[in-house]
């Protein structure tokens, strides 16, 4: 099987560019249409976010399918276009909201459903086929590639988007909503075409009939290899306490250091611009210039998953310190230094989950990916209404801002803290004197994939 060159990573990162459109069309842009024009309470998108977070339960069946078919692609356009189709319908539920709540809530509720399958079968399997075409040595960078690409969509289509809705109207609504998934959907064709046909090879084929089992027995196999269990609880604590800071931390620097909304909005963008950075330096480490240049230890994935978690958890408890110290604290390099570490240490995880895919039981790459795939949306889901749930009850206990936020920054810091332990256990398998030495180095945690 031919690994994919640069070209075909980028194609890819197309598919995930689309992808990111139509998602952030309905969490960011439809949620301020409901919360600003309609009056409606901010629990109701927040309520469809986490339902469209927790269908990616699917995940795991998703994958199971493709493992079966053999074939990914035919999952990734079928995702799409379910996909597309839910961003187009949660659209048309935001209109009618604004004659008809009920019907309108209702048919939301479909929508945010549909987007959350879509996501699903979209997802999983075009990280499937990253992880079975793209070369060991270029996983950490095809990883940041992607990911950027999909900021990329997420800005792109924000920027876009919200210059063609003024004046607003749910015509308007209705029409950028529309574009938005025909675009994604031609996009997402144009770049699959021909990337993953002639490069099949045996062990892409469809699994015999003789060979199948069912999607429970499955699930089982891959969950009883301990590699990949353990990698399904890292995934889990590390997003959760990863999502836990996301609404929260622009309201923290409001109340406790003072900062205007528009201080606020460009906080955010310093802690996204550290996230950039800390995934451009795995992807230069983990690539082949740094197994290249670099000792063995520094261009590790598992380096970089242990030490991003170890210095977002450092960060986190700076903000505790600096809520305590006030004004006089260095917010923003505070901040900057938590996005690095956790654009850092999500690529490393990205990568290493890219490598993992293929090891243990055969033909079980997609209902791994989907496992791991279905732990990150589930935590995702939970830990922003967690982080604002906790803020408040902390709040409401101990009448203290500062009090509160830091105790839930505290409480982040430590789930990191677990998800570094949990990480450096992934990366060490059974090792015995007599392997040859690339065994003992990966046994060891030291690879160059």
């Amino acid at each position: 099987m031919t690994p994919l060159g640069w070209l075909g990573i980028v194609r890819l990162g197309l598919v995930q560019l689309s992808l990111g459109a139509v998602v952030v069309l309905t969490t960011s842009t439809l949620n301020r249409v409901m919360v600003v024009e309609l009056a409606l309470p901010a629990l109701l998108p927040g309520l469809l976010v986490v339902l469209h977070h927790l269908l990616q339960m699917l995940r795991p069946r998703m994958g199971y399918g493709c493992d079966v078919g053999g074939r990914r692609t035919p999952w990734i356009v079928g995702g799409m276009a379910v996909l597309a189709a839910g961003g187009f319908l949660a659209a048309v539920a935001v209109a009618w909201m604004g004659t008809d709540r009920t019907a309108g809530i209702a048919l939301a509720v479909l929508a945010f459903a549909l987007i959350g399958v879509g996501v699903s079968a979209a997802g999983t399997s075009l990280l499937v086929l990253l992880a079975k075409r793209v070369d060991a040595a270029r996983r950490a960078p095809a990883a940041t590639v992607v990911w950027v690409m999909m900021i990329v969509g997420f800005a792109l289509t924000a920027g876009v988007a919200g210059k063609l809705l003024d004046p607003y109207s749910p015509a308007r609504l209705l029409a950028v909503s529309g574009g938005v998934s025909l675009v994604a959907m031609a996009v997402t064709l144009l770049a699959l075409a021909g990337v993953e046909g002639r490069g099949v090879g045996p062990a892409d084929v469809a699994v015999a009939p003789r060979e199948r089992v069912d999607f429970r027995t499955a699930l089982a196999q891959v969950w009883a290899e301990p590699a990949a269990r353990r990698f399904t609880v890292f995934v889990f604590v590390s997003m959760l306490a990863f999502s836990a800071q996301d609404l929260i931390l622009e309201p923290f620097a409001g109340l406790v250091f003072g900062f205007t909304p528009g201080e606020s909005t460009q906080l955010s963008g310093v802690q996204h611009g550290g996230v950039l950075l800390g995934m451009v330096v795995v992807a230069l480490a983990g690539g082949p210039l740094g197994q290249r240049h670099l000792p063995a230890w520094l261009a590790s994935l598992r380096l970089w998953t242990v030490g991003g978690c170890l210095v977002s958890g450092a960060a986190l408890l700076g903000l505790v310190v600096g809520g305590v110290a006030g004004p006089g604290w260095p917010l923003r390099l505070n901040v900057f230094v938590l996005g690095a570490a956790n654009g850092a240490f999500s690529i490393a995880a990205i990568a290493s989950m890219m490598r993992m895919a293929g090891d243990g039981r055969a033909q079980r790459e997609g209902t791994r990916m989907g496992l791991w795939g279905a732990a990150q949306a589930i935590a995702f889901g939970l830990g922003g209404l967690a982080g604002a749930g906790a803020s408040d009850a902390m709040r409401w206990l101990v009448g203290s801002p500062v009090s509160a936020y830091g105790a839930v920054f505290f409480a982040e810091a430590l789930l990191f803290g677990i998800a570094a332990v949990l990480a450096w256990r992934v990366g060490r398998p059974a090792a015995t004197v007599t392997q040859p030495a690339p065994a003992r180095l990966a046994a060891a945690g030291i690879d160059r994939s």
